[in-house]
Formats: C-alpha cells, structure tokens, sequence
C-alpha cells in the first residue's frame, strides 16, 4: 500500500469537492416542460446539432408535429409529416372515436433521410402502419405519402440493425422485420419482453450500444402507475435481462407535480452525452384538474460504458448535462417557437398558421383567408355534435368541425379574438372555446335566437356553455348589449387561476366595456373522454343542426381578425410559478 504524506487525505478530499464543485458549475438548469402543452408521446433524435422531435396527434389535424431545437429548450414547429388528406384519402373522416387516429410516432434518420413511423387507429379493417419519409424535415411538401403496412399491435419503434435489417418493435413488446418498399412485416412475430408486471407494456424503443441491445419500454397504463422500464440483450431478438432496479423512471406514488411520466425516447447530443424526452401531467397526485394533458418534459440521462443508464427524475426545475448555447436564429423553417405568443390579424393574402389545427380534416371551405380576416363556414353539427350515426355524419363531427385552434401552452394565459357575425336565422352561433374533445369544452358564442316575450322577433345574445368530466355548471345567456351588434366583438378565453376558466366579453372598439359571462373549472377538460389529449383554445361558428346535408342556411358566416394568445405564468410546481416566455410587444 503507498502511503500518503501527512495531511494528505485531507488534501484529495479537498480536490474531490473542488472537482465536484467544478462539475456541478457545468452543469445546466431548465425549466419543464420543454414541449408545453398537448405533445403526448414524444420520439426524438439529433442530426448535425439540430434535434427533431414527433409527438402523438390523434385525430387532430394536421397530424404529427415536427419540432427542431439547437439547444433543447427553443422549439421550433418545422412540419407536419401528416398535413395533406392525400397522404391517407378518406381515413380521417371514418374515424369515429375522439382518441383514435395517429398514436405514438417514432422519429428517426438514416442515410440523410428522416423517418416517422407511426400507426393509425380507429379503422373497420384494423390498425394502419403509416411510414412517411423525408430528406427535407423543414417542408411540409417534402413528406411523402405514406408506406402502408399491416401491425397487430400499437406504438411503433423503428430500428436499423448492423447487417441493414430494418425492424419493427411494438406493444407487447413483439418484433418483426420490415420491408421497405412493400411494406410486408415478417411472420411470426418475436415475443421479445413483457415487462416487469404492469399493464400495458408498450411504447417500446431499441437501442444498440455496447454489443448489447436495449430495450425500453412504457409500462403501468398512462396514468399514475405509468413508468419506463428496461432490459437488455446480447442478440436483437433476446433473451432480454431486466434491469434489477426498475422501472427506471416513474413518478408514480409520489407527490410530484409532475405525474403519469412514461413513455420515453433516448438520443444524443454532440458532445455524447445522453438525454430523455417522456410524457408527464401536470395534476400532481390527484390527477384532477390538468387540462393541458400529456405534455413532454426533458431529462439528463447517465449512461457509461457496458452499464444500465441512469435517468434523473422528472421535475418542473432540472439540472443536468451543459445545454448547448441557446440559439433561435439557427432553425429554418416557417413555422412559430412553441413558447412564441400567435399575434395573428388575418391579412388578406396571408396563410393559416402552421401551428393552428383543426378536429379531424377539415371539410373544403370551411376556413379561409379573405379581405374581412379568417372566415369560417359554419358547420351543421356543433362543436358536441350528435352520436355517431352512420345516416347523419354531417351531425356527428364525423366530417370535420368548423372549429380551428391551438395547444394551450401555458398554464396562465389569455387569449382575444375579434369577432364579425351577422347571422341571418335562429340558432346560427360563433364564438371561442376551449376544447379538449367533443364532449369536453367550454364555450362562449354569440347566437340568433327567439326574443322572449316578442313574437317573431329575434335578439343576438351572448351565450356560455360547457360540458365535461364531472358536473359542468349551468348555461347563461344575455342579451348583447345595444351597440354591440355593427362590432366587431372581442371574445376573451383566460385562466383566471391554475384551476378556472373565464370567459368575457366586449365590444372591440371599446374594451372597458367587458362582460364576463361565464366561469368553469380545467376538470372539465381533464381526463374522461379525453385522457390521451390536451385543450385547444381556439374559434368555431355552428347553426347548430339547422339545414339539410351538410349544408346550413344562408348567412351564419363569421369572420375573425385580431387572433391574440399570450401566455402570462407556466407553474413549475402546484405552487410556484415562472413567467412565460413569450409576450406580445405591438
């Protein structure tokens, strides 16, 4: 044994602390969610500096987001892989669920060409295995029209082997071969794993390092026993050895904020250091009130050499590996920042902004620009609609809702949108929402009906009304006050807490003259019917069955200008706030 000098060891513990200290100065803090809002489901990876993520869409449309980032924390909306009905004719207006459509895409690069794989839901005929491709992520134009293929199960991985073999990996967790230009997926599937004993072992991504292939999975279901498990193998196919400590990352059984994380992707950035992107909830334990759903949070991930990697626990405050410098300027595209606030007036000439969305492709017409501002047709079915019938789809929703949006993406905000209506029959309505599914939103309208006590007349009105998870509170109506009519009318959706909506409104040549209508809690938008997804804030315009086929009355067309959403505070814990990052200046 050499000995050391007197005082020594207390001079190397010295040097370790120093060293430690050293470290700890390097390392970074950011806040999460770095994908604020509905993004449920995220697959990510990193090319030449830049990362790409996917996440989930559903039936909403355009479908399947691609977000590029220089230093992960600054999201830029850059594409949608699904954003032309050509890509999958008729699919969209068959789906009949509201959780149903594009589930848990997988993003990956290969040979200068990007690659999401994802599935399609809802079908007669079974799941549909969709896989775009592009050699140009920034253009919506440059995804191609989908490779169709036939999976059993759900949540597609995709994985080039070193011999150039190209697999899939899905809910289960099975295996299969993939054929490129065909399509065809070999038979029998590969039982690989079945996780650790939670339900549902899905979400599954391979990874070869090391000479071992690992492979992470999503276990427990998506709520509050969600987590990420793991296990590894020396042959693609197994036998696959579990980690002696999973699940690798929960928060399950924890008074976190953050809830239900799960559903992770592994990349790396250029100086080799690992990272995570996974689902999480902001509901803390009692998974309530949570409005903005799923949305996607960053974490740091350890993973020496031939070892197990370690990924640090979720929280709204995070430290871990330098984050690349930050930097906004070096991500082309045409597309908004997620954390940017939409300050849209709708010039004649312009284009619909790629961040807006609709529920399910939209009917031809129903939205447009014109020299009056975004116009929408109204649609026969209201943002509700009625149940599913194969004789009445008009009725249903079931052939899109003249309802545009966007993601809630702060916890605190408001958002104002003036508004040009002179309907011409009973019941013909437009207005804003927040709308987390046909049976979850929250709406303000302005609506045509009969004036009580005055036959044959008719009055506009301000109309509040909500539906959802839980007791929803009690429609209002009020006459529109004298004045308002020629408008326009500015419409206002803000979080008056963490928990509560209120909705107002006022005539926008003088916006003193605010009028709150009505008030109603995020439970309403949290869970139920709408567990996978998170609230849209955005606008609508119904006659509210009215008409025949698809087609309403004449008039009933509504015209929106001066399309603003701010955000104003993202809670990083139930009780602590950050102020948002992005403001409007005009």
């Amino acid at each position: 044994m050499v000995k050391l000098p007197f005082g020594s060891s207390v001079l190397l513990g010295l040097l370790v602390l120093i060293s430690v200290s050293l470290a700890q100065s390097n390392n970074s803090t950011y806040n999460n969610p770095v994908l604020p809002g509905w993004h449920s489901d995220p697959s990510c990876t990193q090319v030449n500096g830049t990362f790409f993520c996917v996440t989930s869409t559903f039936i909403a449309f355009p479908g399947l987001p691609i977000y590029a980032s220089k230093d992960l924390i600054n999201w830029k909306l850059i594409s949608h892989a699904w954003s032309r009905e050509s890509q999958l004719p008729g699919i969209s207006w068959r789906t009949t669920g509201q959780q149903e459509g594009m589930f848990a895409p997988t993003i990956r690069y290969r040979n200068g060409e990007f690659f999401v794989i994802c599935e399609y839901l809802g079908m007669s005929e079974g799941i549909i295995g969709v896989l775009f491709r592009s050699k140009n992520p920034y253009s919506d134009k440059d995804w191609s029209d989908p490779l169709r293929f036939r999976p059993t199960k759900i949540d597609p991985d995709l994985f080039w082997d070193d011999d150039g073999k190209v697999y899939v990996a899905t809910q289960g967790i099975i295996l299969q071969e993939l054929d490129l230009k065909t399509g065809k997926l070999s038979e029998p599937a590969i039982s690989l794993w079945n996780g650790t004993g939670g339900v549902w072992p899905e979400g599954p991504h391979i990874y070869k390092k090391d000479g071992w292939y690992y492979l992470l999975i999503a276990e427990g279901g998506t709520a509050l026993d969600h987590a990420i498990t793991i296990a590894r193998a020396r042959k693609i196919t197994g036998p696959y050895e579990p980690y002696a400590k999973n699940p690798i990352l929960t928060n399950r059984r924890t008074n976190e904020y953050f809830q239900t994380v799960g559903h992770g992707d592994l990349f790396q950035d250029t100086n080799g250091n690992w990272w995570g992107m996974a689902l999480a909830t902001r509901s803390g334990p009692e998974y309530r009130n949570y409005p903005m759903g799923r949305e996607a949070v960053l974490f740091p991930v350890t993973w020496n050499k031939g070892e197990w990697p370690i990924l640090q626990p979720v929280k709204g405050q995070m430290s871990g590996w330098p984050l690349p410098p930050p930097n906004r300027d070096g991500v082309p595209g045409d597309g908004p920042f997620i954390t940017d606030p939409d300050v849209y007036d709708f010039d004649k000439g312009t284009s619909i902004p790629p961040n807006l969305m609709f529920w399910r492709v939209p009917r031809n017409g129903t939205f447009s620009v014109t020299d009056r501002g975004l116009q929408i047709a109204p649609s026969r079915n209201n943002l509700t609609g009625t149940p599913f019938s194969t004789r009445t789809p008009e009725l249903s929703g079931q052939q899109g809702l003249a309802f545009i949006g966007r993601r809630q993406t702060d916890s605190l905000f408001t958002f104002t949108v003036d508004l040009t209506f002179n309907p011409t029959a009973v019941g013909q309505e437009a207005g804003v929402t927040v709308f987390l599914t046909q049976v979850n939103h929250i709406d303000l309208g302005v609506v045509l009906l009969d004036k009580k006590g005055a036959q044959g007349s008719k009055e506009l009105s301000l109309r509040f009304k909500a539906e959802g998870t839980g007791g929803p509170p009690a429609s209002k109506t009020i006459a529109l006050p004298k004045g308002w009519a020629a408008g326009p009318i500015r419409l206002q959706i803000k979080t008056a807490n963490l928990t509560h909506y209120s909705l107002s409104a006022s005539s926008a040549d003088d916006p003193k003259s605010s009028v709150l209508v009505g008030a109603a809690s995020g439970a309403l938008l949290s869970g139920g019917n709408g567990s996978f997804v998170g609230s849209l804030v955005g606008a609508y315009a119904t006659c509210n069955g009215a008409g025949s086929g698809v087609n309403c009355p004449a008039g009933g067309t509504a015209y929106f200008k001066r399309w603003r959403y701010e955000g104003d505070a993202q809670f990083v814990t139930a009780t602590k706030s950050i102020p948002s990052l992005g403001k409007i200046r005009e």
